[in-house]
């Protein structure tokens, strides 16, 4: 089983292609270049003229051709003072791009703890799930984001959801070889005895992906608790 399915990133705008096969006379020039440029430099992480644009009238929830808005994808970069811009801006905390990805879901992947909180404490929904059915929770489980995932839970992520697959976050987590990870979910109470939709528990899971010390954690947890 992949264990971890990547979403992608483009910067081109819908408006590009569409742009390209009209005249000037056919659409606001000056807004699609504000909003395209936007939309460029958000990629590229660059906040400063990212700013620049939102001061000039760029809009917040401009979208390129995959769906992603600057919000997507300044969280996907951890950058924290930029989200509370386009926050303050009127950015769409659960606005999904095309694949029904979040910034919450982008932030959670990549672990900025402080950007996830931003958008948590906007309204940003943890229960979303995209068009693989993976979560906020799935993201940084299954990235080994250990305080990504401990703050999901505290935001009330209920810690044995079963997923996709019937995978839970242990499972993940143990899919991903990540120890500190691991760990919050078993301090936490996560449950060591369930199984996927093959028959797999976590420690299955874990040893089966060359994870052996991580196998030998779970099963360590399972005999304390007998």
């Amino acid at each position: 089983m992949n264990f971890l399915l990547l979403f992608g990133i483009s910067a081109m705008s819908c408006l590009g292609a569409h742009a390209q096969n009209m005249g000037d006379a056919d659409f606001d020039a000056s807004a699609y270049n504000l909003n395209a440029q936007l939309l460029a430099v958000s990629k590229k992480g660059d906040a400063e003229r990212a700013s620049a644009l939102l001061s000039r009238g760029a809009a917040p929830n401009a979208r390129n051709r995959n769906g992603e808005t600057p919000l997507m994808l300044f969280a996907r970069k951890g950058n924290g003072p930029m989200v509370r811009t386009l926050l303050e801006k009127g950015g769409d905390v659960n606005l999904p791009a095309l694949d029904k990805t979040t910034p919450l879901m982008a932030a959670a992947y990549g672990g900025y703890v402080e950007v996830m909180t931003l958008l948590l404490d906007a309204g940003a929904d943890p229960q979303a799930q995209d068009q693989l059915r993976k979560s906020a929770m799935i993201y940084a489980a299954g990235a080994g984001r250990a305080a990504a995932v401990a703050l999901l839970l505290d935001r009330g992520v209920e810690l044995n959801r079963r997923y996709e697959h019937d995978l839970t976050a242990l499972m993940w987590a143990a899919g991903s070889g990540d120890e500190k990870t691991v760990r919050v979910l078993l301090d936490r109470g996560a449950e060591l005895d369930s199984r996927d939709d093959r028959g797999m528990t976590a420690a299955q899971i874990a040893r089966k992906l060359g994870h052996e010390k991580i196998a030998a954690l779970i099963e360590g947890k399972a005999v304390e608790g007998r």
